[in-house]
C-alpha cells in the first residue's frame, strides 16, 4: 500500500472549514486505489503570527520538503496587511519549492449558471497558467522618505528569459496533452512595458515555433479581459506574467459561477520538491465560521493534487463526483444559490465517489 505524506496548512478563515473536507475526499478515495494518506497539520498563518510576529516559524521550508505535496486552505486576516499574509508564507513556499506554473483551471460545469447569458455547460473550458515566482511579485524596491509627506515607493519587476521561457512551455505542452482546441493565448501589456513584456513577447515567440500544431494568439491584458467576457469559449491555455494571470484567473473563475470552484495548484514541474494546491478564494471573512462556504474549490485542488502525484484515476473519480452533484443541483452552498452547508455538499460527493 502506498503512503502519501500530506502537508496540510489549513490557514485562516473558511480554510479551517475546507480543508477537513477536502481531507474527507481524499481519504475516501484512497479507500478505493489503495493508498493512504498521511496528512501532516501544520497550524500557521494568522494566528501564529499575532503570537510569533510570523505567518511561519523559521524552519518551516525544512519541515515541508519530505512531504510529497503541500494541502493550502487558505490565508489572510482582516487584521493584518495582505502583503504580509502573502510574503510570509504564500511567496517563500512557491519561491523555496520552484513552483513556478500555477494552474487554475476555468470550467464551466453542466448544472451551474455564468453570470453571462450565453455559454452554458461545458462550453467555457479553459486554463490560466500563471508565472509564479518571479515578475511584478518579485518584491524588488523600497521606500525613501518612508511615513513623510515626500515619501516615493520604487517597486521593480523582474523578468528573465529562463523564467518566461520555462512557463510558456510548459503552456504549450498542457496545451497539446489536453486534446481540445490545441491554442495558447500569451498575455502581455507590452505597448506601454517596452523592456519585460517586449522580452516576453519574443521569448513567446520563439517557443510558439518549437509548436507548430499549436494555435496561438497574443493579447495585451485589457483585451485580453475584454476576450474573457466577450468570448470565453475561444480560449484553451492562457498565459501570461504573475500579477496579469493572476487578475484574469479571478475573472475566470467568476465566468465559471464561483470563487467557490476555483481550483488551483502551485507546480514544480520537475518534481524536485513538494507542489501546493489550494483553492483560489482566499480566508473569506465575511463567511468564515457560518458553514457555509463551498468546499468544492479546496476538493478540486485535493483532485489536482491526486493527478501530479500519479492518481489519474482516483483524481478523475473526485471530478465526476464534483460535476455530478453539481449537475443535480439538490445541494448546494450560497454562492451557487443554494442554502446546504459546507458539510452537506461534501457528503454529497461521498456519496457519489461510493
Amino acid at each position: 500500500m502506498k503512503t502519501f505524506t500530506i502537508a496540510v496548512i489549513a490557514g485562516d478563515g473558511v480554510g479551517t472549514e475546507v480543508i477537513p473536507q477536502a481531507k474527507r475526499v481524499l481519504e475516501q478515495s484512497a479507500k478505493k486505489y489503495d493508498i493512504t494518506f498521511a496528512f501532516e497539520d501544520f497550524n500557521w498563518g494568522a494566528e501564529h503570527y499575532f503570537r510569533w510576529g510570523k505567518m511561519m516559524p523559521a524552519g518551516a521550508i525544512d519541515l515541508l520538503q519530505p512531504c510529497d505535496a503541500i494541502l493550502l486552505g487558505a490565508v489572510g486576516h482582516p487584521e493584518i496587511a495582505d502583503h504580509i499574509t502573502l510574503n510570509g508564507l504564500l511567496l517563500p513556499i512557491r519561491r523555496a519549492f520552484d513552483q513556478y506554473a500555477n494552474v487554475r483551471p476555468a470550467y464551466l460545469y453542466p448544472g451551474v449558471d455564468s453570470p453571462l447569458a450565453r455559454p452554458k455547460g461545458g462550453d467555457i473550458d479553459f486554463v490560466v497558467v500563471r508565472e509564479n515566482t518571479e515578475g511584478e511579485y518579485a518584491q524588488v524596491g523600497g521606500f525613501v522618505y518612508q511615513q513623510q509627506p515626500e515619501e516615493i515607493a520604487t517597486q521593480t519587476s523582474v523578468f528573465t528569459r529562463r523564467g518566461i521561457e520555462r512557463i510558456v512551455r510548459f503552456a504549450f505542452e498542457l496545451a497539446v496533452t489536453r486534446n481540445k482546441k490545441k491554442r495558447v493565448t500569451s498575455v502581455t501589456k507590452s505597448n506601454a512595458q517596452g523592456y519585460s513584456m517586449v522580452l516576453w513577447d519574443r521569448v513567446f515567440e520563439d517557443v510558439a515555433g518549437q509548436y507548430p500544431q499549436v494555435e496561438t494568439e497574443s493579447l495585451l491584458v485589457d483585451a485580453a479581459a475584454m476576450n474573457f467576457i466577450r468570448r470565453p469559449e475561444s480560449f484553451d491555455v492562457v498565459v501570461g506574467s504573475n500579477l496579469f494571470a493572476d487578475i484574469l484567473s479571478d475573472i475566470s473563475a467568476i465566468l465559471i459561477g464561483s470563487m467557490g470552484l476555483a481550483a488551483s495548484a502551485n507546480l514544480d514541474p520537475l518534481r524536485r520538491f513538494p507542489s501546493m494546491f489550494e483553492p483560489v478564494h482566499g480566508s473569506a471573512p465575511d463567511i468564515a465560521g457560518q458553514g457555509i462556504v463551498n468546499p468544492l474549490a479546496t476538493i478540486l485542488s485535493g483532485g489536482m493534487m491526486l493527478d501530479h502525484l500519479g492518481m489519474g484515476d482516483a483524481a478523475r473519480d473526485v471530478e465526476s463526483a464534483v460535476a455530478a452533484v453539481l449537475a443535480e443541483g439538490k445541494v448546494r452552498t450560497p454562492d451557487l444559490g443554494g442554502h446546504s452547508s459546507t458539510e452537506e455538499v461534501t457528503d454529497a460527493v461521498l456519496e457519489k465517489l461510493g
